[in-house]
């Protein structure tokens, strides 16, 4: 689980990322990803890719390994795919 700073319990690994209006921070719990692991990136929606990048930064900074990004919708005009294009991506609907 990747989330806002402050909202898990134990010892965390933070990224801080751009945003077009400033910056944002993510946290993941310091052991939740073993060694290795591949993980697959789930989320609602795919924008401008800011977020799900952050996200996979995250990941591999635990020690994982992104195997793909996928999403429910994708608002293609905003070139998200083009920031996490190291990684397969697939999205049910595109806009």
């Amino acid at each position: 689980m990747i989330r806002k700073p402050g909202k898990l319990p134990s010892k965390c690994l933070s990224h801080t990322y751009q945003l077009e209006y400033g910056t944002d921070t993510l946290q993941i719990h310091d052991d939740s990803i073993p060694r290795g692991a591949r993980v697959l990136m789930l989320d609602d929606v795919l924008a401008t890719g800011g977020t799900i990048d952050a996200c996979c930064q995250l990941v591999e900074k635990a020690g994982g390994t992104v195997s793909a990004c996928a999403f429910v919708v994708e608002l293609a005009a905003l070139g998200g795919r083009k920031r996490i294009e190291r990684y397969e991506t697939l999205s049910l609907i595109r806009y």
